[in-house]
């Protein structure tokens, strides 16, 4: 059984992760919430209820972001489910820790989400964006990420990511390394393909 709380704020190593909310579209095969309730170390990430700015504020605040280097909107959910919050805790860092930078790690699939465009809504708030390719084909992507919006979600994925690129300084993407080898080189050629950087992370199975 998940346990839960409201760990709103935790560090991995130089960096701030805030976990905003555990809603999700997809189910990809290599989740690292499939194997437990933290994440490096942290405390349970299964959270009680959906946070508040004001609880988010605060759990940013109680954690000294002074103390880092980058600030990470990356929880056990996808951070554009709640996409108001996401801006309004962008503005609030911007405010009161204007030089620390900001990444939001992202499925890519915002604008399905939300329904409408929302690259925009990241300018002047977000400095990096981090979208996760997952896979180069789209049959595959959808057999290793299991978004629920279906066949649309590779081509909207690299949509959004595109459209990053106008409105904040980096864009990439990102792979986890135990994909086949034939998927990573054919990632490369993609994320070439479309001008945006591709780093390969670890898979660190808690």
């Amino acid at each position: 059984m998940a346990q839960k709380s409201m760990t709103l704020a935790y560090p991995v190593g130089d960096k701030l992760y805030l976990n905003l909310t555990n809603k999700c579209p997809c189910a990809c095969i290599f989740c690292i919430r499939n194997n437990g309730d933290s994440a490096y170390g942290s405390q349970p990430l299964w959270l009680e209820h959906e946070p508040s700015l004001a609880e988010i504020t605060d759990a940013i605040k109680n954690a000294d972001p002074s103390k880092y280097t980058e600030i990470v909107f990356c929880g056990y959910g996808e951070p554009t489910e709640s996409i108001e919050l996401l801006c309004s805790t962008a503005d609030f860092l911007k405010e009161n820790y204007p030089n620390i930078p900001i990444r939001l790690n992202t499925n890519g699939l915002s604008d399905l989400i939300n329904g409408r465009p929302t690259a925009y809504l990241l300018k002047e708030r977000i400095d990096t964006v981090s979208v996760s390719l997952n896979a180069a084909t789209k049959d595959e992507y959808l057999r290793v990420t299991r978004p629920k919006f279906g066949e649309c979600s590779f081509e909207e994925m690299q949509k959004f990511a595109s459209e990053c690129k106008q409105y904040v300084d980096k864009v990439m993407f990102t792979i986890v390394d135990i994909l086949p080898q034939e998927q990573i080189e054919m990632s490369k050629k993609l994320a070439e393909k479309l001008g945006i950087g591709l780093r390969i992370r670890e898979y660190i199975e808690e």
